[in-house]
């Protein structure tokens, strides 16, 4: 399963709820993008990945 280096964020389970409200099971999962940083290729989530950029251009 796909899991955030920095972070440790993985998919979540829950339901679809149809028109009738009937549950089917379905996953949540994590944007994980391949980026190398620091010299080190990493699977990171853009959530971790907006933040970094965010505190390295202030």
């Amino acid at each position: 399963m796909a899991r955030c280096a920095v972070c440790g964020k993985k998919a979540i389970t829950g339901n679809n709820r149809s028109h009738s409200n009937v549950a089917t099971k379905r996953k949540f999962r994590v944007n994980i993008q391949s980026k190398v940083i620091d010299g080190r290729k990493m699977k990171i989530c853009t959530a971790c990945l907006r933040t970094m950029n965010k505190n390295l251009t202030a």
